[in-house]
């Protein structure tokens, strides 16, 4: 009897007591939960103006870096989208971001909280997220586009900080998931477990396509 119990749960991390499932399997979802659930991130990076002492390059990798919180079910990876546009996306598998940190008369830090989303569910999760000190009137403006990815591509695309399996088959598995903030550890976990039914999908088609 297969059987799954919440053991305990926070903010951003959740435990679980995963009766009656076969150690691979199990280490199969913590592996999908840490770095196989799509979550979006800042893919591609217009820099307009950059007047900071930090390299176009420097900047872009940090807002690739910043986690952005992720709705299910609202958009489509990149390749499995309608549009078929891999490089260039639309509005159903990418959303634009805007960075404009103005000019100010004094040193300041500039955070994701002037970083603008075109949809209210894809943003940063912190308005505390440092991204460059800036000097009086130097100015940032740029243009950013996130897309789902998934961590196995690229480590911004992670949705777990860590994924951790414990115990043992006759008395319980214990995975603890603790997330980026895109999405919640409960979400973590569920989408992993619709990753791993459609991989083991996948797989069963492709051997008894084998072994006709």
């Amino acid at each position: 009897m297969y059987s799954v119990s919440v053991v305990s749960e926070e903010e951003n991390r959740m435990t679980v007591r995963l009766e009656g499932f076969p150690l691979q399997y199990a280490n199969a979802l913590r592996r999908i939960c840490l770095n196989g659930v799509p979550t979006f991130a800042v893919d591609t990076v217009d820099v307009v103006e950059n007047t900071s002492v930090l390299a176009d390059e420097g900047l872009a990798h940090r807002l690739g870096l910043v986690p952005l919180t992720t709705p299910t079910n609202l958009f489509d990876t990149p390749e499995r989208c309608d549009c078929d546009n891999v490089e260039e996306g639309c509005s159903n598998c990418r959303v634009m971001l805007v960075l404009d940190s103005g000019k100010t008369p004094e040193t300041t830090t500039l955070t994701t909280a002037r970083l603008t989303s075109e949809h209210p569910d894809v943003r940063p999760v912190s308005d505390d997220i440092p991204i460059v000190a800036l000097a009086p009137e130097q100015r940032v403006v740029v243009e950013c586009y996130a897309r789902l990815g998934r961590g196995s591509e690229h480590a911004k695309w992670n949705s777990a900080n860590i994924a951790v399996l414990t115990g043992n088959e006759n008395d319980g598995l214990i995975l603890t998931v603790e997330s980026t903030g895109s999405m919640s550890p409960a979400e973590v976990i569920l989408a992993g477990v619709d990753e791993l039914i459609g991989r083991l999908d996948k797989f069963r088609i492709m051997i008894s396509t084998m072994t006709r």
